[in-house]
């Protein structure tokens, strides 16, 4: 029987929540299809600055396998950290299967049967965060936590048989269609490669470029793009052993988001800081408003904060709106102008707020 769901549809769905990462969108679209018709889906290790979506993107995933009638079942997904394996006692990446299993519980409810829960985690989707600190070597001294965990990793995503306990009995799984996607800053191995870059050693040294931003601002920038530079090695100096690297078949570099993205990203998804502000004046019969203007400033500030990406939106929006939260205004109509973000950006910048 023909599956009608087609990667596209998935893209489309998943890019109304995530901004400014189509081509992971595009990676994470086509491995869902592979993994939801059964045929072998490639595990996914995502690379990228801290508010750069990462986190999002698994989380507007699962929203979207949970409520698409006909994808229920596949809706086990989990998201742990990756020092949760670290501190692993039992081995073998049994955490993980056991998460799995309490969520596939939960999915099913109480009177799930035994077959349906085992396939229920044998389908699932497990997204690990902060990879990157599970280096097997820091500094070049070993690092038992993180080879203890990339190892327990490995064992799963080896297509291994593994048996683990649960309510009081013992399940043999085979993970060969569980999809893996990891995701990790890299912060240390970002500077490494931008180093290489910039000293144009194996690559064209860079040039920097005069760039315009939306708030007029003219500054000088070195256009670098991890993705342009990212070798394999890169990652084994960094600490991930090449058996673990190995196991994802896709590494896809999320891009830092501009401007643009970042405006967006304040104020169009669902739950957006923007809109999950004006909720919280609705209660006190408040419409807060905001000018582009207003909305121009407080991207271009975050946009300066290179490493936070979308985190630095909700640090700049917190000094503009924290007086008004405490003690909101009588009804009526409140409006966020430029001004008042320019005033919350210079005492910031003055230490006086």
């Amino acid at each position: 029987m023909a599956f009608s769901l087609r990667p596209k549809d998935v893209f489309d769905e998943l890019r109304k929540t995530v901004v400014g990462q189509d081509d992971a969108i595009r990676e994470i679209s086509v491995a869902l299809v592979k993994h939801l018709v059964g045929h072998p889906a490639p595990n996914l290790l995502l690379v990228g600055n801290s508010g750069s979506g990462k986190t999002t993107l698994m989380r507007s995933v699962e929203q979207f396998l949970s409520r698409t009638p006909g994808l229920r079942e596949y809706a086990n997904v989990v998201r742990l950290n990756a020092n949760v394996l670290a501190e692993e006692r039992q081995g073998y990446g049994k955490v993980v299967l056991g998460r799995l299993y309490a969520n596939a519980k939960k999915m099913l409810g109480a009177n799930a049967s035994r077959d349906d829960l085992v396939r229920a985690v044998e389908r699932g989707i497990v997204f690990i965060d902060e990879v990157d600190k599970i280096r097997a070597d820091v500094r070049g001294e070993p690092n038992v936590r993180g080879i203890v965990a990339q190892e327990a990793l490995l064992t799963l995503m080896e297509n291994e048989n593994v048996d683990f306990e649960a309510d009081g009995d013992t399940f043999l799984i085979n993970s060969a269609h569980v999809l893996f996607v990891a995701a990790g800053a890299f912060e240390e191995l970002y500077e490494s490669v931008l180093r290489r870059a910039t000293l144009g050693q194996d690559v064209t040294p860079m040039k920097p470029v005069v760039v315009v931003s939306a708030s007029g601002e003219v500054r000088e920038e070195l256009p670098f793009h991890l993705a342009d530079y990212l070798k394999y090695d890169d990652l084994f100096r960094y600490g991930m052993t090449p058996q673990f690297v190995s196991r994802f078949e896709a590494i896809v570099v999320l891009n830092d988001l501009g401007e643009g993205d970042l405006a967006r990203i304040f104020v169009e998804p669902e739950g957006s800081i923007f809109r999950t502000s004006r909720e919280y004046f609705r209660r006190f019969g408040i419409d807060l408003q905001i000018t582009r203007n207003a909305l121009i400033a407080i991207a271009w500030d975050a946009s300066r904060q290179k490493r936070l990406g979308a985190r630095a939106l909700r640090e700049t929006f917190r000094r503009v709106i924290r007086g008004l939260e405490f003690e909101p205004a009588a009804a009526g109509v409140l409006t966020i102008d430029e001004d008042m973000v320019k005033r919350a950006i210079a005492a910031r910048e003055s230490g006086t707020r």
